[in-house]
């Protein structure tokens, strides 16, 4: 269930302990702050309505005995079958009740424990504050806490030695009595706040101390002490007005009416009632923040951090879903031990939000989309700070210098977070207004879509929130909040699972459940760097309800724990398709996640698994193989084809300078996929690539035509796995430390004189090879305004893949695969964009010209 907007804004307390203080202590024992608006002008609401009380229902039983104490149950027995039962709940609900009232009582004993060492210095020469100021900070706490001591103290034995003979109506009745103290507070509560923020900053020995509170620990807690903000513990005794008024509920819910508490307990909640209304009707505005125009709860239903474009610049908000109004915020900066606070940057009521259909939103402004390898630089980046903090701790550094590290690389990563998504999530208020997001995954695009489209299936009211009811419910937010942290691995800590490094391979076998026949294909997203984002596609799969797809993928991983699987349905209506290729107007039809739990994946065999959606099934099976797996060169056993076979013996063979698997993949691709989007990105149908690589090796007579009707993909796949499984990598084991060494030359001449050396040293069939694969490759980047491959991004498809030392070569002792990887990954994309970038390269004038000095390396 979504947390239950209650009182001052904040969820209802939790069932299962009746536990009355739930929100004051958290596992550790820290106070959580509590989000008070800044300035609003009226007091914090209190709710006095019952049906903030926590849903009682007794352990172990079925959860349809619940009782839920709403008034309209009548407070009969009618719900206790068994007196037994009654007093056992009565007991549970006391001493929860107790658990919360000694906190109480240690907050306020901790708000007065300055009072007296302020009142002595008060009549000095040097005085904190005036007497004044203290009367009007401290006012009336005394009082309340000689109360609470007073009750708890009697409270206490009673609940101690429990039985049905135990009376503490008295006790509740006093309490209610005695309830006009608070009246005093709460008319005072404003001006105290004020003056203790005052004296706050105009004198820096009380601000030390407000600053800084001690509260005790409940006395079975490990925490002796907690620190709290006096802003915090003045704050506590409007919290707690309301808790009586529950328990008295809860109470006499479970208390025989025949019982001599009875009475009592229901006069208690007559006084504590009355009180409540008395004190809230001047403060209205609080009402209505939490509630809808029709008076029912408003309640978040989802909140996360979006992309927004705003005034053409990307920012990172925190959106909220309450039940009638989605709320944009963003974080304000806070000096230290301030509580942070949200920032209402706009806000939309259901009732008036639209999602422009494309035709509309033509005149959106044109998103600006970072180019790839910028984006793939940052990664690189992020990854070589990663293992750069990996050495740090396994060297035991300083903590300085690891703190430093984290830093840079929380804000590489939040600078790919910003910049990375591309598919645009248009929001419209009918009375004007448009918005645009930023996502990077459709999953999570249309998650949000389908919350708002089901809140919009209720009869929903348009209205506009005063500035008093924004503040509030931008205050709530704080509370509410469900996603805590901006989503970047920096943010997780140590000990959580930091995911998988390597490659997956899903075959995306069928689906089935359609209700009728359609285009229909599948999509693959798995998180990367903290966020999801789209790695594979399937073919469309024509006029059909059970598409037949079986098509693998390898998918880079990098730090995942989930895939997620999308179905949809292919939209051919030319009035849809838009000119921006990240607008994706095909229906979703289903969509479900599996966590990728490292023990279940890291098996060398296929794992079958069905994902069920929206009545969907779609099955499909997966493996994992981990980074330094999927680095090893394997020399093919059988010398007769032309995978994992030397590149000498294989051009010796056909008699070619050139092996002919690579002129005929190359020649395919400028043929017809050199305007492709993302040709070498995006990977091929893998049983195309094993059907082709077969072919090759086999060398069998129907190559050509086999290759004519195969997908570009599957095609430029084939030439990259051909350069991945040589046993040596094209630029040979024997020079790759010199070619790491040239490229981090600074002098250009002396690199210049150095990398074109270490091309002269190669042996024929490499050099002459990597000339033609490096041709082909310029003449492919310079489509990029069509196809999007950059030189750079060419790079860093066939830098490792060219380059890469096998097995043997590489360094035996991985210590962590990401860390070598990344360093050298980097170095290995900049060898190759080197001679990318280098003016034309012929092997005549290579191994002619002797300006180059040539001693060895």
């Amino acid at each position: 269930p979504e947390p239950c907007l209650g009182a001052q804004g904040r969820p209802s307390l939790t069932p299962a302990d009746f536990n009355y203080g739930a929100d004051e202590y958290d596992a550790e024992g820290n106070e959580e702050p509590k989000a008070l608006p800044e300035g609003s002008e009226t007091m914090p609401y209190i709710d006095e309505s019952p049906t903030m009380s926590p849903q009682l229902s007794a352990r172990g039983q079925e959860s349809g005995d619940g009782v839920s104490p709403t008034p309209t149950d009548g407070l009969g027995t009618g719900g206790e079958r068994d007196a037994g039962k009654g007093l056992e709940m009565r007991k549970l609900v006391l001493s929860g009740f107790l658990a919360s009232e000694e906190i109480y009582i240690n907050q306020l004993e901790a708000l007065l424990l300055p009072m007296k060492p302020l009142k002595a210095t008060a009549t000095t020469s040097q005085p904190v504050l005036t007497l004044q100021q203290i009367e009007t900070i401290f006012y009336k706490i005394q009082d309340i806490y000689e109360i609470h001591k007073e009750f708890y103290d009697s409270l206490c034995p009673k609940v101690q030695q429990w039985d049905s003979n135990v009376t503490m109506g008295h006790l509740f009745q006093k309490l209610a009595s005695q309830l006009g103290v608070y009246n005093a507070f709460v008319d005072n509560y404003k001006i105290a706040l004020e003056t203790a923020e005052k004296c706050s900053q105009s004198n820096n020995q009380f601000q030390k101390i407000s600053e800084e509170l001690k509260v005790k620990g409940p006395k079975d807690s490990k925490e002796s002490h907690t620190s709290v903000t006096m802003e915090a513990l003045l704050y506590k005794p409007i919290d707690r007005v309301t808790r009586s008024t529950l328990v008295l509920h809860d109470l006499l819910k479970h208390t025989p009416a025949d019982h001599p508490d009875y009475p009592l307990l229901q006069d208690a909640l007559r006084i504590s009632q009355n009180f409540l209304s008395s004190i809230n009707e001047d403060i209205d505005p609080r009402r209505t923040a939490v509630t809808t125009p029709k008076g029912e709860t408003r309640q978040l239903i989802k909140d996360g951090f979006l992309v927004e474009l705003s005034e053409g610049s990307r920012k990172l908000r925190h959106v909220f879903l309450f039940t009638d109004v989605l709320l944009c915020a963003k974080l304000k900066k806070t000096a230290v031990g301030k509580h942070q606070q949200y920032d209402c940057k706009w806000y939309v009521p259901l009732a008036d939000l639209v999602f422009p259909s494309l035709e509309e939103s033509e005149h959106c402004p044109q998103v600006h989309v970072i180019p790839d390898h910028e984006l793939e630089d940052m990664k690189m980046k992020i990854s070589a700070i990663k293992s750069e903090v990996q050495k740090e701790k396994a060297n035991k550094g300083q903590s300085r210098a690891i703190e430093r590290l984290k830093k840079k690389m929380f804000e590489n990563e939040f600078w790919l977070l910003l910049n990375s998504p591309a598919i645009p999530f248009r929001i419209h208020n009918r009375n004007g207004k448009s918005y645009l997001f930023l996502l990077s995954s459709d999953y999570e695009r249309s998650e949000w879509r389908e919350a708002i489209q089901r809140l919009q299936k209720k009869d929903l009211q348009a209205f506009v929130l005063s500035s008093v009811e924004l503040q509030v419910l931008t205050g709530s937010c704080f509370k509410l909040r469900t996603v805590h942290n901006i989503p970047v691995t920096s943010n997780k800590d140590d000990d959580e699972s930091p995911g998988l490094y390597g490659f997956l391979h899903v075959i995306v076998h069928s689906a089935k459940g359609f209700q009728q026949s359609a285009n229909l294909y599948c999509t693959l997203e798995v998180d990367s760097f903290g966020y999801f984002v789209s790695k594979a596609k399937t073919r469309v799969f024509r006029d059909t309800t059970e598409p037949q797809w079986n098509e693998e993928f390898e998918i880079e991983l990098e730090g995942s724990q989930s895939l997620r699987i999308l179905c949809y349905e292919k939209c051919y209506d030319k009035t849809k398709l838009n000119k921006d290729n990240n607008e994706i107007v095909d229906k979703i039809m289903g969509k479900g996640q599996i966590q990728l739990d490292p023990q279940a994946v890291q098996t060398k065999n296929w794992h079958m698994d069905v994902i069920e959606m929206n009545g969907i099934k779609v099955e499909f099976s997966m493996k994992f193989t981990s980074r330094d797996m999927s680095l090893k060169r394997t020399p093919s056993k059988k010398q007769t084809g032309v995978f994992g076979v030397k590149i000498s013996v294989v051009t010796k063979r056909e008699r070619s300078k050139v092996p002919y698997i690579v002129r005929q993949c190359i020649e395919e691709v400028e043929k017809r996929g050199i305007e492709e989007v993302g040709i070498y990105r995006i990977s091929g149908v893998a049983t195309d690539i094993q059907a082709l690589k077969a072919v090759f090796d086999a060398n069998n007579k129907d190559i050509l035509v086999m290759l004519s009707d195969m997908d570009i993909n599957a095609i430029a796949g084939t030439l990259k796995l051909y350069f991945r499984e040589l046993p040596e990598p094209l630029l040979t084991d024997r020079l790759y430390p010199a070619f790491m060494e040239g490229i981090a030359l600074s002098d250009p001449a002396a690199k210049e004189n150095c990398m074109m050396h270490l091309l002269r040293s190669l042996p024929d069939p490499n050099l002459i090879t990597f000339l033609f694969l490096l041709e082909h490759l310029k003449r492919v980047a310079e489509k990029e305004p069509i196809n999007k491959m950059s030189l750079h991004n060419l790079a860093t498809v066939f830098g490792p893949t060219l380059l890469r030392p096998s097995e043997g070569e590489s360094k035996v002792h991985l210590t962590l695969a990401s860390d070598i990887w990344s360093h050298d990954v980097m170095a290995q994309v900049q060898v190759l964009l080197y001679y990318l970038q280098h003016p034309p390269i012929s092997f005549t004038e290579l191994k002619r010209n002797t300006l180059y000095f040539s001693t060895d390396v």
